[in-house]
């Protein structure tokens, strides 16, 4: 235990000798020359701006990007003038004092490589690639075409791979290690997720706060092509729909609903045929913010499944897992914070035992440069009241 808080101690200073010298900013912020504070608080955590910019094409309404495009003196040729790049890297040290009861050097915990901007007017692209994600190449996760204010109006659709979860809580943006359990807790037979698929996205913004998305999807995640060059591996398409109302500026509330089958060939049973999944999921979630200095943020999802094998399997002919989150952000300054703090509570009750999970999460994190944090974790882990552990990790946050 002494060698790892003197690894601690070293890593903490270590980091602030580098800190002092990363002035590098990612792609948008060099494309408008500005602060990274201007979408974010702190990296990658969006602001309302921020979310308006994303939504908005990657564009500022106000301001104009200088020399973004090459002229060719083709009026028919958009390119863009360099090729917007940002990389962004964490690293952690973890120290579990349950079972394990060893440090643990995840760095690189996570590798990625980004790029995003206007193609044309009102037509916008984003990707990003994870060179390495827990040791290992994810590939491509986020990558999709936009096209921006569609008929004249606040109409926009997505076409690509995206986090079905997006229009509630952005996964990818979180503050902490810990995850959205409530998004991510799946029976063990099917595919159907609120995480990464392939579709399209449809979103309206209506004048008086209100939103309204609809999310058509193959429903099996990003499963790979077969030998036919097919995604999908069933008939079927998946549906998601969910609505939200601004109320005062301190207020959001939605309700969003999921509903699809999946086909379990691939994914159960490879020599089985005929075998179904229905899926539903539904649940209410809320922000209320206070001056940009705090944040709770609740979801509820309740899941259905109802797959066609039960005896053979040992489980019964439907399988019903809750799952709630509830996310505290402290930033006592606003965006001008050099430290904050996240509060955390994940919470999964299923009929599968498996997916029971119970945990409480501190996160604690010093804002050294804009694109460079420092964090702090601890993560109590209750699901087994007889075997409850804590989990302790330390690490960087950059992006350049």
């Amino acid at each position: 235990m002494k060698r790892f808080l003197l690894i601690i101690v070293l890593g903490l200073f270590l980091t602030s000798m580098i800190a002092e010298e990363l002035m590098a900013i990612p792609a948008f912020a060099r494309k408008y020359n500005m602060s990274c504070k201007t979408c974010h608080a702190p990296i990658p955590r969006l602001k309302a701006y921020g979310d308006d910019f994303a939504g908005n094409g990657f564009v500022l309404s106000d301001q104009e990007a200088p020399r973004y495009y090459v002229p060719t003196g083709d009026d028919e040729l958009s390119l863009i003038r360099e090729f917007p790049l940002a990389v962004r890297m964490d690293g952690f040290l973890s120290y579990n004092l349950g079972n394990d009861e060893k440090p643990d050097l995840a760095t690189p915990y996570l590798f990625k490589l980004m790029s995003g901007g206007e193609i044309f007017e009102n037509v916008a692209y984003y990707f990003y690639f994870y060179m390495s994600e827990r040791g290992e190449v994810a590939g491509v996760e986020d990558a999709y075409v936009m096209f921006n204010n569609l008929f004249g109006i606040d109409f926009d659709l997505y076409l690509g791979q995206f986090q079905v979860s997006d229009p509630l809580f952005k996964r990818e943006v979180r503050l902490t290690l810990e995850d959205y359990r409530a998004y991510t807790s799946t029976p063990w037979f099917s595919n159907a997720s609120l995480k990464y698929d392939r579709g399209i996205m449809a979103t309206l913004g209506l004048e008086t706060g209100t939103d309204i998305i609809v999310e058509i999807i193959n429903g099996n995640g990003l499963s790979r092509g077969d030998a036919n060059h097919v995604f999908d591996n069933d008939k079927y398409k998946n549906f998601v729909g969910r609505i939200s109302q601004d109320i005062a500026d301190f207020l959001r509330i939605g309700v969003f609903g999921y509903m699809g089958n999946e086909s379990l060939v691939k994914s159960f049973n490879e020599t089985s045929t005929g075998i179904e999944n229905e899926v539903m999921m539904f649940g209410p979630d809320a922000t209320i913010g206070y001056d940009d200095i705090l944040e709770l943020n609740f979801q509820y999802v309740m899941r259905q499944d109802k797959p066609e094998f039960s005896t053979d399997v040992g489980i019964g002919d439907e399988v019903m897992t809750n799952a709630a989150l509830a996310e505290l952000v402290f930033m006592p300054n606003g965006d001008d914070s050099k430290w904050y703090g996240v509060g955390m509570f994940n919470w999964v009750d299923s009929d599968l035992e498996l997916l029971n999970y119970q945990a409480a999460s501190l996160h604690l994190g010093y804002i050294f440069k804009r694109n460079m944090r420092m964090v702090t974790e601890v993560t109590y882990n209750m699901t087994d009241t007889d075997n409850s552990f804590a989990e302790i990790s330390i690490g960087i946050v950059t992006a350049f």
